[in-house]
């Protein structure tokens, strides 16, 4: 029956470039194929069972309880106007350099996606600040918008990012599946704080390669990135510096710090980043019951269309192995010439593909848990193929023409910015992340060796 299995994942994918909302998709479509399989005598019924035990444990979750709180920390951060004054204060440190601005805008995407996590926050908030100001200065619209939708998208892969959070739990589950099935009934798992300590490296290069090529371009084609004049009054202090660097930077190493160093998980380092980012707002005095109500609006906003996609995609998953649609993509990875890297490049190509019309949440519950075992099962490190799928799914948000990076600058670029300057704006960025997933797949120690280090015998 592997090819109703088949047929429901490309009816999910149908409706959603429908329109139709994600979790609702996801859920209703499995049910529907499972009373369907039930009346025709194919599917058994015994498997809906395993339902209400499924919905439990994502209740009852403790890694899960990290995701409400992040959100809270970058809602609140961002309200607090931190990555303005961070932007202000670095375009006019190093405004008169000849492509200072695009630094300053990469640097404070890093910061942001350190401190926030939330790429189409991160995305609009630097399109309504930085493009304004980088247009004006005479930068092609091509560097400026490309810039900052590849800084935009760094929270998919620098910590704590949230999609580490739930990658984190469903590549242990399936860690602990591969083991099972090879006979390891004593299965080790893996944890967020892995994948936190795997990403930090290959993040730091990816910021590393963009400011790289902001460089290098400035260098060769000045015109597109004219340097700035500075005025008397766009100087900056020491203390002007610290006032916009320190809060969110001390937020940061105090809950990576803590994540890393095994002093919290990162349950207790996300209450620690929420209760952080609620001090930096106060100290602000950007903070009053208004603003708090519609912080906690939009957090409570988000976190439910996370967890009701988990649910419906908890119940796709279900329903996709009832109908051996899991045994289905195992064979048809096997008979891949190649080998273990022939598997590993078809499922990140699908994942590529998938990524213009499925949002990494779906993905990231959807397909992880019918791949991942099944390549880790074939001897892959799950905390390197944890970060190369996540750095594939980033890639996936700026590749045009479907890249939901571009779609979140288009809604505030103003109207002398065409779309296809997004496009190309954005394409050497993308070449950037292709070039770093072959670096990763040539040197998987750039991700497997401050984990080991950290939590290793």
């Amino acid at each position: 029956m592997e090819w109703v299995a088949a047929v429901m994942f490309a009816a999910v994918v149908v409706l959603l470039l429908a329109g139709f909302p994600v979790a609702f998709s996801l859920g209703g479509t499995a049910l529907l194929f499972a009373f369907g399989g039930v009346l025709g005598g194919g599917f058994e019924e015994a498997f809906l069972s395993g339902l209400p035990s499924r919905i439990f444990g994502i209740m009852t979750n403790d890694t899960f309880i990290a995701v409400p709180l992040f959100v809270f920390m970058g809602i609140t951060l961002e309200r607090a106007r931190i990555a303005e004054e961070l932007l202000d204060t670095l375009s006019r440190l190093f405004g008169s350099l000849r492509g200072g601005l695009g630094i300053s805008v990469t640097v404070v995407g890093m910061l942001l996606a350190a401190s926030t996590g939330i790429v189409g926050a991160t995305v609009v908030t630097m399109g309504l600040l930085s493009l304004p100001t980088m247009l004006k200065r005479g930068y092609s619209a091509e560097v400026a918008t490309g810039t900052i939708c590849a800084s935009g998208t760094l929270g998919q892969i620098i910590p704590p990012s949230i999609i580490l959070v739930m990658l984190g739990d469903v590549m242990s589950s399936a860690y602990q599946q591969s083991q099972l099935s090879r006979g390891n009934f004593s299965p080790e798992t893996v944890s967020v704080g892995d994948l936190f300590a795997g990403a930090l490296i290959p993040g730091l290069v990816l910021v590393l390669l963009y400011i790289v090529y902001i460089v290098v371009l400035a260098f060769f084609r000045p015109a597109l990135m004219p340097a700035h004049e500075r005025a008397p009054d766009e100087t900056v202090s020491l203390a002007a510096l610290l006032h916009a660097l320190l809060p969110p930077l001390i937020l940061i190493f105090a809950v990576l710090g803590s994540i890393l160093l095994g002093l919290a998980t990162p349950t207790e380092a996300s209450g620690v980043g929420a209760a952080g980012a609620l001090l930096i707002a106060l100290q602000r005095k950007e903070l009053d019951s208004g603003r708090l109500k519609e912080i906690m609006r939009g957090t409570l906003r988000i976190s439910s269309m996370v967890f009701m996609i988990l649910i419906g995609a908890s119940v796709f998953s279900l329903v996709f192995r009832g109908y051996d649609g899991d045994e289905g993509v195992r064979a048809a990875l096997e008979l891949l010439p190649g080998g273990v890297f022939g598997a590993m490049f078809a499922v990140m190509l699908l994942m590529f593909l998938l990524g213009f019309v499925l949002d990494f949440i779906e993905i990231t519950f959807v397909v992880v848990p019918i791949v991942g075992p099944i390549l880790l099962a074939m001897g892959l490190d799950p905390v390197w193929l944890g970060i190369m799928i996540a750095i594939n799914l980033q890639t996936s948000f700026l590749t045009p023409p479907f890249g939901f990076a571009l779609f979140y600058l288009r809604g505030v670029a103003p109207p002398s910015v065409t779309t296809g300057q997004i496009y190309r704006g954005v394409i050497p960025f993308v070449v950037i992340q292709l070039l770093m997933l072959l670096v990763l797949a040539a040197y998987p120690g750039l991700v497997t060796w401050l984990p080991d280090r950290l939590y290793g015998p």
